[in-house]
């Protein structure tokens, strides 16, 4: 029985060895379990019923501006994935940028490319530059697998063997999902893990500057944002974020990478 219990988690192991996903831009590797297919049709379907549940904005410049910067962070996104041979990595990506009408200092991203932006963060992003910083974060999340890595955690929590054999049901995935997605406007509580974070602070970094975006404007930003929290307490947006002083910290030494992608984009530095 030793034996056989010893097989399994070295198989079990193997699995998850196999399972690892390694960030193309950020280096970072994480544990991806999960079908993507399967999730971002859950995520789609979930996203649809936010949507039908919140204020929807369309057609004014704040809405414009969510889609336009959206679409040219998703577009640097899609010419880096495609210069290293990897753009088969997003063809389950469909991605969708929305403004909700909502007073919470908060956004937030989906499995397959579908990003919320409320309209309680745009005082503090004021420019379409600091809404890079906000959607390049977003965009982040979702080409990282973070909602992927997040479920399969869940799914190790319950027990590798379940994982091994097979046996997750579909019902099974739809709780877990649930439990990492909140249906409606509980969807704007979900939280990633601080590793997670300081990825989807790293790699929006890059993906802002690779887009034409002054990634030196993400340091104003997060003032902007601390200073927020320290007169109307911590908005969900930091809630699960770094702290200031690692932030800062970590923005300073990501910078000169993100300068010379911005400076490849035509930038001036």
């Amino acid at each position: 029985m030793k034996n056989v219990n010893r097989i399994l988690g070295i198989g079990a192991l193997s699995l998850m060895m196999m399972a690892c996903t390694t960030n193309p831009i950020t280096g970072r590797k994480s544990l991806q379990l999960a079908n993507d297919q399967e999730i971002t049709a859950m995520a789609l379907q979930q996203y649809r019923e936010t949507l039908s549940k919140s204020k929807v904005i369309s057609g004014t410049t704040a809405a414009k501006s969510v889609q336009n910067v959206g679409a040219r962070i998703k577009n640097a996104a899609n010419n880096y994935y495609r210069s290293i041979g990897r753009e088969s990595d997003l063809s389950n990506y469909q991605w969708e940028f929305n403004l909700i009408d909502d007073k919470q200092v908060n956004a937030w991203a989906m499995p397959g490319g579908k990003v919320a932006v409320y309209t309680g963060i745009l005082p503090i992003s004021k420019t379409d530059t600091g809404l890079a910083v906000v959607l390049g974060h977003e965009v982040s999340h979702a080409l990282a697998g973070h909602g992927n890595e997040r479920i399969s955690q869940a799914m190790v929590a319950q027990g590798v063997g379940g994982i091994v054999g097979g046996v997750l049901t579909s019902g099974q995935m739809a709780q877990i999902f649930q439990q990492v997605y909140p249906i409606g406007a509980q969807v704007a509580l979900l939280k990633y893990g601080r590793s997670q974070e300081l990825e989807a602070d790293e790699m929006g970094l890059y993906l802002m500057a690779m887009a034409g975006y002054d990634p030196r404007e993400a340091q104003p930003f997060w003032q902007r944002m601390e200073s927020s929290s320290s007169s109307s307490g911590t908005p969900e947006f930091l809630s699960t974020h770094p702290s200031p002083e690692n932030r800062r910290a970590d923005l300073n030494k990501h910078m000169p990478k993100a300068l010379e992608y911005y400076k490849n984009a035509g930038g001036e530095i």
